[in-house]
């Protein structure tokens, strides 16, 4: 009998310990809950950018200069920042992180003009780099192996979901009561990420260790980490040519009113949250052949843009699908840099992981400035998406070639 008592007192202990296993910890919400506040910040600029260069006296290219700047400032912060902040315990991080978050949209809130304004996206930026360098690292080790993948995409859907929400809610904001007011919602949004991080993420996070300039040298040179760098770059490029010029090419190009852009907005994001969910899971096995085809595919929804841009109802329909594959590579290329750090490199992931930040938005400056170009030039805002879509093709070598050099390993 007492044997029996013991079998079923095992019996339950296994299973709630299995039940346990499947949820998700609360540190990887509190991730998320700060993503979105982040996300929202990087990206709501691409819906004011009308309403600033309008209250501020400069051209629509000039205030992108507020989306490439922003990014140069996470292509630092990611590299630099997370290796010199390596000793300091992850969850003080995380809170200084956030701190230089809200002081940087704070700044932005009273920024008398535009050089002001520019130097507080660049502060945001460093704070944005290092936090999705360190907690792309800290979502994977806290779920087993085989789900890192959707850890990651979990976290970095609190940036789509920003998308979703937070760009229209911002645009809608800043085009009725001005952009300054969106930038303080947006420092209020990093309050929360702040408390959230404070009261859900535990103490007993695995230290970061200081990257040596030896260890980040030995990244630089790893080639199949350069070409997969390469890949986040130029894909990320190719979407920006166009993002960061969308609001003005559907009030311009398509003919929708300012009204309809922040509804169109939405229903782009909704389209990326659903990508970057969808492809997290299908890139856990072997994120190399599923980026390929979703590198594919956008190249031709861009080229299809193209066409379809004049049309009201067509370019909808083309944008759902843009916005879908646009953000679908987010956690496959960042478990695809991860993996072969752990292989090649073992010690270096944090790096590693922060240099694909860097490259995610060296990309959207290379984009966002590409876009600028032409957009003064004769070629105009109609020549964003072929020019997006030359990125794309680019991508697609590098990305068959990376399949090469993993199949050679």
């Amino acid at each position: 009998m007492n044997n029996q008592n013991e079998i079923q007192v095992s019996r339950s202990k296994l299973e709630n310990a299995t039940a346990k296993s499947k949820r998700l910890p609360a540190a990887l919400w509190a991730l998320t809950i700060s993503a979105f506040g982040i996300g929202t910040t990087e990206f709501v600029i691409v819906g004011l950018l009308p309403t600033v260069a309008s209250d501020l006296g400069i051209s629509i290219p000039s205030a992108g200069l507020l989306v490439s700047l922003y990014a140069i400032g996470v292509a630092i912060g990611a590299p630099v920042l997370t290796a010199l902040t390596g000793k300091i315990p992850r969850k003080i991080l995380l809170i200084a992180i956030m701190m230089l978050f809200v002081i940087g949209n704070g700044l932005a809130t009273i920024a008398p003009g535009f050089i002001t304004l520019i130097l507080a996206r660049i502060l945001t930026g460093f704070a944005h780099g290092v936090y999705f360098s360190i907690g792309s690292t800290i979502a994977a080790s806290l779920v087993p192996e085989e789900k890192r993948a959707t850890a990651i995409s979990i976290m970095f859907s609190g940036l789509t979901v920003a998308i979703v929400t937070g760009v229209p809610l911002g645009t809608f904001i800043g085009q009725h009561f001005g952009w300054r007011a969106t930038f303080i919602g947006v420092a209020i949004l990093g309050i929360i990420g702040l408390i959230a991080s404070m009261i859900l993420v535990p103490k007993n996070l695995q230290k970061g260790k200081t990257a040596s300039l030896k260890q980040q040298v030995k990244v630089l040179a790893n080639k199949r980490l350069i070409f997969a760098f390469l890949m986040t770059a130029m894909g990320y490029g190719g979407t920006f040519v166009v993002f960061t010029y969308l609001s003005p090419i559907l009030q311009e190009i398509t003919g929708f009113k300012e009204s309809v852009v922040t509804i169109i907005l939405l229903v782009y994001g909704i389209a990326i949250a659903l990508g970057n969910l969808i492809g997290g899971k299908a890139a856990n096995k072997n994120p190399l052949k599923v980026l390929l085809w979703i590198f594919a595919a956008q190249g031709l929804i861009l080229l299809a843009f193209y066409f379809t841009v004049s049309s009201p109802v067509l370019s909808i329909i083309t944008l759902f699908f843009l916005g879908a594959l646009s953000f679908a590579t987010v956690p496959g290329l960042q478990l695809l840099v991860v993996q072969i750090a752990e292989k090649e490199l073992p010690g270096t992931e944090d790096v590693a992981s922060g240099i694909n930040i860097a490259a995610f938005n060296i990309g959207i400056a290379i984009g966002s400035y590409t876009g600028g170009l032409a957009v003064t030039s004769a070629l105009g805002l109609g020549s964003t998406p072929w020019i997006g879509t030359l990125f794309l093709l680019i991508t697609v070598f590098i990305t068959l070639y990376s399949i090469r050099l993993n199949k050679n390993k």
